[in-house]
């Protein structure tokens, strides 16, 4: 990869980490972007860094095996967008935020473990899918990466328990895009809650998954 396409890349961390930021699906130094590169290594961005004030030039730069080669030092997260990309070669950009929403979804004791929340709307179904919750393991635990590649496989978002999402997607844009959905769609879960909301049949799901596949 050329170094403009990299400084491209690097951009465009920025820009979509400081939108997510300022729109408030993430917070203080919580959460993380990565993207894979066409030489198999990684941007990153930094442990400790707001994605609101994200400096392009100190994003980590990692190489195939995942060791530093420029840059500041990489989220602690590391491990669970390794944990992702192993199991999901298709993809090439992964979002991990603690937005609310999606939080608060994956603190609710009833919530189907196999798919926290219905299909509530066309886009979910084409963005997200089936959104699988990952047992609660301390932060930066190396288990959780192992939980976490154990669902990589089958499903392209997955809900770490009292935590928060982990987003894979084709390219940046399209996993930013399947964030910002799962939030919305989670908010809109949260305040149907008790209504017995008319969802998606499984014939309408099928029908979306079999025009619309995701990476």
């Amino acid at each position: 990869m050329s170094t403009h396409d990299q400084n491209t890349q690097r951009e465009q961390i920025s820009t979509l980490g400081k939108s997510l930021f300022d729109r408030g699906l993430t917070m203080g130094s919580s959460g993380n972007i990565s993207v894979r590169l066409a030489d198999g290594g990684w941007l990153m961005t930094p442990t400790n860094a707001c994605l609101g004030r994200l400096d392009p030039a100190r994003i980590s730069h990692l190489d195939q095996h995942g060791q530093l080669l420029s840059g500041d030092t990489p989220t602690k997260e590391q491990f669970l967008h390794m944990a992702m990309y192993a199991e999901r070669p298709q993809s090439g950009a992964i979002v991990h935020l603690h937005s609310t929403h999606s939080v608060a979804v994956s603190c609710l004791p009833e919530v189907n473990p196999c798919d926290c929340i219905p299909p509530l709307t066309a886009y979910y179904v084409m963005r997200v899918g089936k959104l699988p919750l990952v047992p609660y393991h301390i932060p930066g635990d190396p288990k959780l990466g192992d939980a976490v590649r154990g669902l990589a496989g089958k499903h392209s978002a997955v809900l770490l328990a009292n935590h928060g999402p982990v987003v894979a997607g084709k390219n940046l844009e399209a996993a930013v895009y399947a964030t910002e959905e799962l939030e919305e769609t989670a908010k809109l879960f949260l305040l149907l809650r008790g209504e017995n909301p008319r969802g998606l049949t499984q014939e309408q799901v099928a029908e979306l998954e079999a025009r619309f596949p995701r990476d």
